[in-house]
């Protein structure tokens, strides 16, 4: 009755039910205690959404980051986002690159940030064997990417954090960052399975075709 007036009450009556079943889904919405199964209230949730001027972003930036990280961001880095400590978690979640590609490599501990992550992706070129998690079966230009993608994300998302304070007064490009964290772990872990794959292969390989396997 209320949208008596409205030229196409379907159409926005339709809409209205699908908000409400969104925020139903997403728990801003829940039922009330002792009242019929009609009546609801807003969450907890959706009283702090409600609350906060940057609510909406926050609830986005959370959702970005729903589903399952990379195991080597799961604790610090999604604890720190879910405190809204978005600097420290952004920093561990770069940080975690960082370790992976040492690991990953073996390069020494003295190289950090950019110099490692050149060390580790330098391109294969001329015949001469390139870094560690370089991928020598790639276009020249493309293992050039890779190593200017993890030297990029050390000079512009780890070291400013080093070295100053940074304020993420935007939440959904903390989560960004994390997400981009996450792609560069999965660049790692797929480095790491190709060499060991690698070494599996060089001893057999080695094998004259009389040797015994």
């Amino acid at each position: 009755m209320a949208f008596q007036e409205e030229r196409d009450v379907d159409l926005l009556t339709n809409r209205l039910s699908d908000a409400w079943s969104w925020l139903e889904a997403h728990a801003l919405l829940s039922r009330v205690p002792r009242q019929s199964e009609n009546f609801r209230r807003l969450s907890r949730d959706g009283r702090e959404l409600a609350a906060d001027p940057k609510g909406l972003a926050r609830f986005e930036a959370r959702t970005r980051l729903a589903g399952p990280l990379h195991p080597d961001l799961e604790k610090t880095v999604r604890t720190n986002f879910d405190l809204g400590d978005y600097e420290t978690a952004c920093f561990a979640a770069m940080k975690a690159v960082e370790v992976a590609v040492r690991d990953a490599s073996g390069l020494d501990n003295s190289l950090v940030g950019v110099a490692l992550m050149r060390k580790a992706f330098q391109p294969h070129q001329n015949g001469k064997p390139g870094g560690p998690l370089a991928d020598a079966g790639a276009e020249g230009g493309e293992q050039e990417a890779e190593s200017a993608l993890f030297a990029g994300a050390m000079s512009r998302h780890k070291n400013p954090s080093s070295h100053r304070t940074v304020d993420f007064a935007d939440p959904i490009e903390a989560a960004q960052i994390i997400q981009f964290a996450d792609l560069l772990l999965r660049h790692v872990d797929r480095a790491r399975a190709r060499n060991s794959l690698r070494g599996a292969l060089e001893p057999a390989s080695s094998n004259q075709p009389g040797d015994m396997w």
